[in-house]
C-alpha cells in the first residue's frame, strides 16, 4: 500500500514539474488558451515570433506561441511588430471607348492626313519661314483666343486666372505689338492660362463619357467635344469667318495657317510617339485621357 502511495506521489510531482514532457525533442508547438492569457473574447493577439535554430518565422494567431530552444519552452510575444504591409494594386483607369472600331478608322484617316498632307506642307513652310516669325504667328493666334480662356477662368471661379489673362491681353496688345510678342511672359512672368470649356465641365463634375477620335480635329471625348463647340462660340475668329462668308468669301485661311504653323513647330514629335508605342491608337487615347485629367486636377 505504501509503495502505491509513493508511486502516486512521484507521478503528481512529475506532472507539475514537466508540463511539456516532449518539448526538447519534439517540434510540436503547444498553444495556451485565451483564458490563460487573459484575452477577452473576440480579441486577436498581435504578431508572435517563433524562432528555431534554422530560421525565424512570424505568425498571426489567436494564442501565444512558445519559443522552442534547448533550454526549454519560453513564451515571447512582441506586441509592437506591425504586420507586413500588403501593397494594393493600383487600378489603372481608362476612358470608355464603346465605338473603338469607328475611332480606329478615324485615327487611321488622321494618321494618313498628317503624313500625306500636313507634314509635307508644314515642312515646306518651315523651310521658308524663320522660326522667330512662326513663333510670332503662334503668339498672335493665342492672343486672339484670349476671350476663350478668360471666360472659362470666370466659369471655373478662378479669379487669379481671370486676372492673369486680362493683364496678359492688355500688356501684349500694347507692348507686344498686338500679340505678336508675348511680352507678358518674357517681361512680367505671366504665363498663359490653358483653360477651355471641356475642362470647365470636368471641374464641375462631368466625366468624359466616352472617347472620340474626330476626323481632322483628333482625339477628344464627348464632354470635350461639347466644350469645343462652346469655345468655338467664344472664339473671335468664328465671327470673323461668318462675316466673310456673308460677303461671299470663304475664310478658312486663318484656321489652316494656325494648324500648319503649329505643326511646323512640333515636327518629329508625333513620329517619335508612334515609334515608342506598341499600339499607337491606345497610346494616344490614354495619353489624351491622362493629360485632360491632369489639367482638371490642377485647376481649382
Amino acid at each position: 500500500m505504501k509503495i502505491i502511495c509513493w508511486i502516486d506521489l512521484f507521478l503528481v510531482v512529475c506532472l507539475f514539474t514537466f508540463p511539456y514532457p516532449c518539448a526538447a525533442s519534439s517540434p510540436e508547438l503547444f498553444i495556451s488558451s485565451s483564458e490563460e492569457r487573459g484575452l477577452r473574447e473576440g480579441e486577436v493577439e498581435p504578431i508572435d515570433v517563433v524562432e528555431t535554430a534554422e530560421s525565424a518565422t512570424y505568425f498571426r494567431s489567436e494564442s501565444a506561441i512558445p519559443v522552442l530552444s534547448d533550454e526549454g519552452p519560453t513564451r515571447v510575444t512582441i506586441a509592437n511588430i506591425p504586420p507586413t504591409p500588403v501593397e494594393a494594386e493600383e487600378e489603372v483607369g481608362t476612358i470608355p471607348d464603346p465605338i473603338e472600331s469607328v475611332n480606329r478608322a478615324f485615327f487611321t484617316f488622321n494618321d494618313r492626313l498628317y503624313f500625306w498632307a500636313l507634314k509635307p506642307v508644314a515642312s515646306g513652310y518651315k523651310a521658308v519661314t524663320p522660326e522667330l516669325v512662326r513663333v510670332c504667328v503662334r503668339n498672335f493666334f493665342s492672343h486672339v483666343t484670349t476671350p476663350v480662356r478668360l471666360v472659362n477662368c470666370l466659369l471655373q471661379a478662378d479669379v487669379k486666372c481671370a486676372g492673369i489673362e486680362t493683364a496678359r491681353f492688355f500688356l501684349n496688345t500694347a507692348v507686344g505689338f498686338a500679340g505678336f510678342f508675348d511680352s507678358a511672359k518674357t517681361g512680367f512672368n505671366l504665363e498663359k492660362q490653358d483653360r477651355d470649356f471641356g475642362q470647365t465641365l470636368g471641374i464641375w463634375g462631368m466625366g468624359p463619357v466616352f472617347y472620340i477620335d474626330l476626323p481632322i480635329l483628333g482625339p477628344s471625348s464627348l464632354r470635350d467635344f461639347l466644350g469645343f463647340m462652346v469655345d468655338l462660340s467664344l472664339d473671335p475668329r468664328t465671327y470673323l469667318a461668318i462675316y466673310f462668308v456673308t460677303l461671299g468669301y470663304a475664310n478658312t485661311g486663318g484656321w489652316i495657317l494656325d494648324k500648319v504653323n503649329e505643326a511646323s513647330l512640333s515636327l518629329g514629335q508625333y513620329e517619335d510617339f508612334k515609334k515608342a508605342a506598341l499600339d499607337p491608337y491606345i497610346a494616344l487615347r490614354e495619353a489624351y485621357s491622362q493629360n485632360r485629367q491632369s489639367k482638371i486636377k490642377r485647376s481649382p
